[in-house]
């Protein structure tokens, strides 16, 4: 028998293209935007407050370099003076130039294990409007007043200069949280705010699901999959962002201008099906306890509690984009229902192409001007450039975790691994139509997530899973599963 195949990185690498080329994923920017994007300056250099004395921190993932966000908060007699620094694009994007429409063909950075395929060109993304470490920017300044129980009592928006002390990853952050210096008062504080707001999203009735995300990482060896867990001050940072977008969306919806993002209410056949399910698998549902606080309650090492929330991922659909104009059609509900609030995108400006004209219409609101045209004209055409857009990062992600699933295991057709039933779907066509015929597992090692025939098996249930074949071509795996 031939040995197996090691696949090296620049092989999985060279698939990674192929890939990215079947779904059209741009490989570069045309030459004159980038000639473009080169020549942008500050357009508004001479309109700018000062604020390089406040220390701000950038706060990422380790190696990122289009860094949108920088934070800096300090105590004040009532509670907190959050300052919050958001990467300044318009001062480099013309309205109506090449750049701005490259940006709205790309609607969000598309990324790769191997490549990020950013929104703005590098020379913007990655130097000029990045607030990188040890660099003073243009951007623009949310200064947001917190009450000692972490509520908004009022809030500044303007563009200003800023001085990024440092940039750290969230285990830095984690590790200097914890250790409580006294020299990283304003990083303690993202605890204390953090939490905080995490209350007052309890009391909302918002909700946040902390599934383990199944992400492809580089190694010495190639690219593997791993369950990543959030440490806790990724949820106050995540808190922070949160807080602002729905200061940003409250104020667009009082002043009858902007674009905010929406999501339905939760079906509450979802929601009754959802308390049978837990019943079934002995979980504890009272029905005096609101959904939110029972997914709060819910352990995802459990394997009982991990299928609950893959159950409760199906409990939210339909999230899109409201532009409020005028013109527009009125809609009941502007609400975002997971956040239970009002809710704009506004602090990823450098990603998300959105954010670039709702934060313009802002500043004018800030400032009692009338928001510019370009802006306001744009609104209409945004939730379907981003509805777009999001369809083609969801295809990008997904097919990159099959075809990695793929690669890393074509040489071990004929083994068997420990798997939990994380998911039952149903056939979508043919006589079968509503009647559910696969089961979802979740393997632990390697962190692959399959479907096979459901032969009655139950949620969290410990099974089996035999691989049958690979298909690196197809990018599917054929698993035969047993109790």
């Amino acid at each position: 028998m031939p040995s197996p195949h090691i696949r090296t990185p620049k092989e999985f690498e060279k698939h990674f293209a192929a890939l990215r080329e079947e779904l059209h994923v741009p490989p570069s920017f045309p030459v004159e935007v980038l000639q473009e994007a080169d020549a942008a300056q500050d357009r508004y250099s001479d309109d700018r407050y000062d604020a390089t004395a406040l220390p701000f921190i950038a706060i990422d993932p380790p190696g990122a370099i289009d860094l949108d966000q920088a934070y800096y908060a300090s105590k004040t007699p009532q509670g907190f003076r959050l300052h919050y620094a958001i990467a300044d694009v318009a001062a480099f994007v013309e309205p109506g130039s090449l750049l701005d429409a490259e940006a709205r063909l790309r609607g969000v950075t598309l990324y790769s294990p191997d490549l990020r395929t950013p929104l703005h060109p590098p020379s913007i993304s990655e130097d000029k409007a990045s607030l990188l470490a040890g660099t003073t920017k243009p951007a623009l300044l949310w200064t947001i007043d917190l009450d000692a129980e972490g509520l908004p009592v009022s809030s500044q928006f303007k563009r200003a200069t800023v001085r990024v002390s440092e940039a750290i990853s969230y285990a830095q952050a984690q590790q200097r949280i914890e250790a409580n210096s006294e020299n990283d008062s304003s990083l303690r504080l993202l605890k204390t705010i953090g939490e905080l707001r995490q209350k007052q999203e309890q009391i909302r009735g918002g909700v946040s699901l902390n599934l383990p995300s199944q992400e492809v990482t580089a190694s010495a060896d190639g690219y593997v999959l791993r369950y990543e867990h959030s440490v806790p001050v990724e949820n106050w940072n995540a808190q922070i962002s949160l807080l602002t977008g729905m200061v940003a969306g409250r104020t667009m919806q009082q002043s009858g201008i902007g674009i905010v993002r929406t999501l339905p209410p939760a079906d509450v056949r979802d929601q009754d099906e959802l308390r049978r399910q837990a019943r079934a698998l002995g979980v504890d549902y009272p029905h005096d306890v609101s959904y939110p606080d029972f997914i709060r309650s819910l352990q995802p090492d459990r394997a009982s509690h991990n299928a609950l929330m893959h159950q409760a991922t199906k409990i939210f659909r339909g999230a899109g984009y409201y532009a409020i104009t005028p013109e527009a059609e009125p809609q009941e509900n502007l609400e975002h229902a997971a956040i239970a609030s009002i809710y704009g995108h506004v602090t990823a400006p450098l990603r998300r192409l959105v954010d670039r004209f709702a934060n313009e219409i802002l500043l004018a609101i800030h400032a009692d001007e009338t928001p510019p045209q370009w802006a306001v004209d744009a609104l209409a055409e945004l939730p379907g450039l981003m509805g777009k857009a999001k369809q083609a990062s969801s295809a990008l992600e997904r097919a990159t975790v099959d075809l990695v699933e793929a690669l890393v295991l074509e040489n071990r057709v004929g083994e068997v691994f420990e798997a939990h039933v994380v998911n039952k779907r149903k056939s979508r066509s043919g006589k079968e139509r509503g009647v559910a015929s696969h089961a979802v597992l979740q393997i632990k090692e390697p962190a692959v997530v399959v479907s096979v025939k459901d032969n009655d098996f139950e949620l969290a249930q410990k099974i089996e899973a035999k691989l049958q074949s690979v298909s690196v071509k197809e990018r599917e795996l054929t698993f035969e599963a047993s109790a």
